[in-house]
């Protein structure tokens, strides 16, 4: 935890839990004619009220001088320009970013994906799918060409015919003559979002409806469903499968089973794997692979191997997949995460998924509906047929007197954007892969996107006036930041570089550090009456420390600690039953242990230097330089504070 997370946290103790309470608004005191209100201060004081740990600041006279002190320390802030030094600037707009994410998340529908995602992750599909390709935004001719397609292919899959012969046949997908359209076993998150429902919706061993992904059709059988394996690390040892051209074809499974016979008479696995297998990048490693669910690599074959294996170091026989010979080792089996454990997992997986689009939809549904907002349709198509076909090959430019197009398009609310703002987005949009065709319906539809984004921007720009909990929450982050900068450069700096003034505190306060009692000791502990015994004896005889441990502590069984310094009277490494005089103890116990001490030295009380005692001194020294700062601050700034509002708070707060 950094300095400047340390400090927030203690002194704004800021959670988007706390929503502001109504009341009544009164100037509560004044900063050079700066009004600062009656509601502030008591929403402040009572989400404080069970944090704080010094009594006194509950006290509402002490917390009014702490929260004036600490509006004086903003303001000099202001005063003095720290606001607009570029990194308060960029970590003020970083946090309201992410602030902000709160409100632009619809709850409910959120909730409901985490939910869906993580029921279906309960579940394995083994599915075989028929593709025809077609762009999502291709022409309706186009679109409806390729539905014909796998509408006769659909025809002939829900009549029977082989499905996989079908793949093969008239599949797009590339891979689909050599493996029929099989996609093995996959889960949630794993394929795009509409085919993932298309498959989790049809029940095992039937034919889906027709669906459309962003690539184009498909239809789906579901040959497999099987409960969720969860995840599994294992290492292996590989040695490539032989080569056509190779002279000797057993090679390769002769080696293999050459380096299992040697696993089984107690050779390390890990050592096999550097020295034999031809797997490069886990080799080094002793053949340890990354942590991999079902349909994560490339062949079926090996996971299944890999899960079949139950016990931790358990190995598998010698196997051969179509990438070489294998023997795997199991490291560790992880079962599927608790629905809590995995909420943030799948949030943070939803907003990079096809399913974010649904939060987006709710939310610029919701925006529509809240906002009044009008586009100018004069101006709309004037700048339409400035749009040329140039923009589907990402070469439309825009017009070299695109800043002249300064009249309103679009107004929200009071708010008005121009022209020009709607040309820089159509730029951005080449980008984007929009294809929508002809012309008319592609502008139509780059000002659908124009409209929702605009309606997104005027919600984030009006936040603090919509949501009083975020206007709350960002004053204070606001303020903190300026006094966290302010606080840095005007006293936690100075109290380490100012050794004059550290020293002349110190010696004005140095009889409030002060020794206790202490001894230069050696202190030897057991749990056994024979081992301290022994151990007594050694120290009698001038034994050091180091050696009645080598002596004592045998087989790998630790019978005696020892512990030497310098120990304070009260310190719990001292038993409390040490003298404190020069000598040799006798033996005593205390609870379970039995001890002897060899005292050394016996010192006196008496004051710490300065070194002994530095970072309390510093500690001190701060609060000191602040307390006179805010004293300088107060003769700086003009201060009123109106009683009387002050003294209905009081009744209001203590009634």
């Amino acid at each position: 935890m950094s300095l400047k997370q340390f400090f927030f946290g203690l002194f704004f103790l800021v959670s988007l839990a706390s929503i502001a309470q109504k009341s009544s608004k009164e100037v509560l005191f004044t900063i050079n004619e700066k009004p600062y209100y009656t509601d502030e201060f008591a929403r402040v004081y009572k989400k404080n009220l069970d944090l704080v740990k010094d009594e006194s600041q509950k006290d509402l006279t002490q917390y009014l001088e702490l929260f004036v002190g600490y509006k004086l320390k903003v303001n000099k802030a202001y005063k003095l320009g720290l606001q607009n030094n570029l990194p308060y600037q960029n970590e003020l707009k970083s946090y309201r970013t992410q602030l902000a994410k709160n409100y632009f998340n619809d709850t409910k529908i959120t909730q409901a994906l985490i939910e869906e995602g993580y029921n279906r992750l309960q579940k394995e599909i083994k599915a075989s799918h028929i593709l025809i390709l077609v762009d999502e935004n291709a022409l309706p001719a186009d679109t409806l060409k390729a539905y014909k397609k796998i509408e006769d292919i659909s025809k002939k899959a829900l009549a029977g015919e082989d499905f996989g012969a079908l793949a093969a046949q008239y599949s797009e997908d590339p891979s689909a003559k050599e493996n029929k359209g099989d996609l093995g076993y996959f889960t949630a998150f794993r394929m795009v979002y509409p085919f993932e429902s298309a498959a989790y919706n049809t029940p095992k061993g039937k034919v889906s409806k027709i669906i459309r992904t962003r690539f184009g059709y498909h239809i789906i059988k579901v040959d497999d469903i099987r409960p969720n394996r969860g995840e599994v690390t294992v290492a292996h040892i590989m040695i490539l499968n032989p080569k056509p051209e190779d002279a000797d074809q057993d090679k390769a499974k002769n080696t293999i089973n050459d380096i299992y016979k040697k696993i089984q008479q107690g050779e390390k696995f890990e050592d096999l794997a550097k020295q034999f297998s031809e797997d490069k990048s886990s080799s080094s490693k002793g053949g340890v692979l990354n942590k991999f669910a079902s349909g994560q690599l490339s062949s079926e074959e090996f996971e299944n191997v890999a899960f079949s294996l139950s016990a931790p170091n358990e190995i598998s026989k010698p196997f051969q997949t179509q990438f070489g010979w294998h023997i795997v080792k199991l490291i560790e089996k992880s079962p599927l995460k608790t629905l809590d454990e995995m909420k943030n997992e799948l949030e943070t997986k939803i907003g990079k998924d096809d399913r974010s689009k649904k939060i987006t939809a709710s939310l610029n549904e919701k925006l529509r509906k809240k906002y009044a907002y009008k586009k100018d349709a004069k101006q709309f198509a004037i700048l339409s047929k400035l749009v040329t076909n140039d923009f589907y090959d990402s070469k439309w430019t825009l017009p070299a007197n695109a800043k002249d197009y300064t009249a309103p398009l679009l107004t929200i609310n009071d708010k008005k954007i121009d022209g020009k703002a709607f040309l820089d987005f159509v730029d951005k949009q080449q980008k984007s892969g929009l294809a929508v065709k002809p012309l008319s319906k592609l502008t139509d539809a780059l000002y659908d996107k124009f409209l929702d984004e605009q309606l997104t921007n005027y919600y984030d720009d009006n936040l603090e006036n919509e949501f009083p909990e975020f206007a709350n929450v960002m004053e204070e982050y606001r303020d903190g930041l300026l006094l966290f900068d302010l606080m840095e450069k005007e006293i936690w700096d100075r109290s380490k570089t100012d050794t004059i003034g550290l020293q002349k505190f110190y010696n004005d306060h140095k009889m409030e550090h002060m020794w206790k009692k202490r001894v230069t000791a050696t202190i030897i502990s057991s749990t056994k009456m024979d081992v301290i015994k022994s151990a007594l004896a050694m120290l009698k005889k001038k034994a050091e420390p180091q050696a009645i441990k080598d002596k004592l502590n045998v087989n790998n069984v630790v019978n005696v600690m020892t512990n030497s310094g310098v120990f304070e009277e009260g310190s719990d490494a001292l038993p409390k039953g040490i003298k404190y005089e020069v000598g040799i103890s006798d033996i005593f116990k205390e609870g379970e242990y039995y001890f002897v001490t060899k005292v050394d030295k016996v010192l006196p009380e008496e004051v710490k230097t300065l070194e002994e005692c530095k970072g309390k001194v510093v500690n001190d020294y701060q609060q000191y330089l602040e307390q006179r700062w805010v004293d300088d601050l107060k003769q700086e700034f003009t201060v009123k504070i109106n009683k009387d509002v002050f003294d209905r708070v009081k009744k209001q707060l203590n009634p």
